[in-house]
């Protein structure tokens, strides 16, 4: 994991706002917004994630995704990509197409 992807994750721990280059995190009301390049990518609360591509399909974006579900969500959930298409692995290996503003509880 990238250091500012720790960081990120450190953030979205302690509950405060936190930006570093590209990355920010906003706290507000009980929720973590998190941010690349102005455009949001994921909210993080206490029983849930809910994950954005902010509109590009990058390596960058899917990192920061993939550092919050290992530090946030459950064991095995990431996500990847197959013959150009985003895609979401569940806990139980299972694997659906990715969406934008896709929850997980």
């Amino acid at each position: 994991m990238r250091k500012i992807e720790v960081q990120m994750n450190d953030a979205i721990s302690n509950k405060v706002n936190w930006k570093n280059t590209n990355t920010e995190v906003l706290y507000i009301n009980g929720v973590s917004y998190v941010y690349l390049h102005g455009n949001k990518i994921a909210e993080v609360g206490d029983n849930f994630i809910r994950l954005f591509d902010g509109g590009y399909q990058t390596k960058t974006t899917k990192s920061r995704l993939n550092a919050i579900l290992s530090e946030h969500g459950l064991k095995n959930e990431g996500v990847y990509q197959k013959a150009y298409k985003w895609f979401l692995r569940l806990s139980d290996n299972t694997s659906i197409p990715f969406f934008d503003s896709m929850r997980l509880a």
